[in-house]
């Protein structure tokens, strides 16, 4: 296992602060255990930090140009995923989520790592903004940071924050449509092009028919919709999704989490550690300091986050990411201090597993269910009805968010019999309109909506579960869905 690179300057001491719990909780998605998940993050940061001392390196700062490349976490984060993709070649896959290769062997990979054009537009749009408006972006959009914690650490002003946040939001949105026009589209897409530019551009304006059908199958144009749509709350989920990949929706569910632990426990804003008038001295002490806080911080806020919520198998499954056993109660998952050489070991760390939940489960297997993936890992006893066959499905609907003009909400799904595909239908008595979904393709028709399975999840076990998740938009009412069908069976509501 690599030990993490020493800090070279007192920036990069504040680098380690605020990026390893978020390479460490990415990391835990993509892997089968805490331990994997540990040597996994270690190595990713390495790879990560030799990318930004070169792009650092390669262009002066304090120039204003853009350096096209990605802001620290999200650059951080494609190198879990660089990284876990090198296992997989390496005949290390075993120690990775069996959904996430599943992923790296479709084609849904090779667009993250093709020719530019061909990349989901959010990664691209954020390369084409300035650093800082980069940064400003995913620390409040997906980091969830309050704007005067991301101002102060960004030397903001946090009185004007606000504002300089939404015109970067308008910035972002028109690189994306520039560069959604720059794609390679065909010509149904390019004929959808300016009514998708001029849809997104109000929250009271209605998506036509015509526009709906072509975004329920066109992922490049949905992907689009979602990043030129400002409001309704989607931005954090394009940017993840666009960004990351394969775990994106997941990994900012988490990071909303980590940033409440936070806030709760009172923890305290970071010190302007990279100030020249400091002293080499002061900020080596700096350093030292804001590790050892990280340490601490790391494991509240981690561990928290990764623990499951709620005590109800049905709420269990429609936040897939809450059963995974958490890596940041593991010793050496922390960072090491920076003096230490690299062939020290952290004195008195505790053992990759210390600290582990009865509820966990050994490394490289799951407990039900994956975050990203939707069917459970292991098969639940087949249950009867009072006639003898198969019960009928149960259906488990859960609004997770609901904002004045949408809302987020999961559906999960009990499967009766072992199934190679699946479809699930539901109606909406109140007009609501599905905008985005993830783990599946949703289409709608009027009021019914049909949810089909992605690449990756197709497979589900008997009395194994489903689960997919959706944005819609509400007016007046919006009472749950009902009709719930599992290829054209009738399901039973939880």
């Amino acid at each position: 296992m690599p030990d993490l690179p020493s800090p070279q300057d007192a920036t990069e001491a504040a680098l380690f602060t605020e990026c390893w719990d978020a390479v460490l909780s990415y990391a835990d998605l993509c892997t089968a255990g805490s331990t994997a998940a540990a040597e996994l993050a270690r190595e990713a940061f390495t790879r990560g930090t030799g990318e930004l001392r070169a792009a650092e390196t390669g262009s002066p700062r304090g120039t204003g140009r853009r350096s096209s490349r990605l802001p620290r976490i999200p650059l951080l984060l494609t190198a879990v995923r660089t990284t876990a993709a090198a296992w997989e070649e390496a005949g290390q896959g075993h120690k990775l989520d069996p959904d996430l290769r599943l992923w790296l062997h479709s084609g849904q990979a090779a667009r993250y790592t093709g020719p530019p054009l061909q990349r989901p537009v959010a990664v691209r749009g954020l390369r084409d903004l300035q650093q800082a408006d980069a940064e400003l972006l995913w620390l409040a959009e997906v980091e969830a940071l309050p704007l005067p914690l991301v101002a102060r650490r960004l030397g903001l002003d946090p009185d004007t924050a606000a504002d300089e946040l939404a015109q970067v939001g308008r910035l972002f949105r028109d690189r994306c449509h520039r560069n959604h026009l720059d794609s390679p589209l065909d010509a149904e897409c390019r004929s959808y092009a300016r009514l998708l530019d001029a849809v997104t551009r109000s929250p009271a304006a209605d998506t036509p028919g015509d526009l709906s059908r072509h975004l329920a199958t066109c992922q490049p144009c949905a992907e689009a919709a979602a990043c030129l749509r400002l409001h309704g709350g989607g931005l954090p989920g394009a940017l993840a999704g666009g960004v990351i990949g394969w775990g994106g929706l997941a990994y900012l569910e988490r990071r909303r989490r980590a940033a409440e632990v936070r806030l709760g426990a009172g923890r305290p804003d970071l010190p302007d550690t990279d100030d020249p008038a400091h002293g080499d001295g002061r900020a080596r002490v700096a350093r030292h300091g804001l590790l050892a806080a990280a340490a601490l911080v790391s494991l509240l806020a981690l561990a928290v986050s990764l623990m499951p919520f709620g005590d109800g198998d049905a709420e269990s499954a429609a936040r897939p990411d809450t059963d995974r056993p958490p890596a940041a109660d593991s010793g050496p998952s922390l960072p090491p201090a920076p003096t230490a050489g690299p062939d020290d070991t952290a004195p008195g760390s505790p053992d990759p597993s210390a600290g582990r939940t009865p509820e966990h489960t050994p490394e490289g297997k799951h407990p039900d269910p994956e975050p990203q993936g939707t069917s459970s890992a292991t098969a639940a006893p087949e249950t009867t009805a009072a006639r003898g066959g198969p019960a009928p499905c149960r259906v488990h609907y859960d609004l997770v968010n609901q904002w004045p003009d949408g809302f987020q909400a999961t559906v999960t799904v009990t499967a009766p019999r072992p199934l190679d595909s699946w479809q699930v239908g539901f109606t909406f008595a109140d007009g609501q309109r599905v905008t985005q979904a993830w783990d599946a393709s949703a289409h709608q028709d009027g009021s019914r909506v049909t949810a089909t399975a992605a690449d990756y999840n197709r497979t589900v076990a008997a009395g194994g579960k489903l689960a997919f998740g959706f944005l819609a938009s509400w007016r007046g009412t919006n009472t749950p869905p009902t009709a719930f069908t599992l290829n054209g069976r009738t399901c039973v509501t939880a």
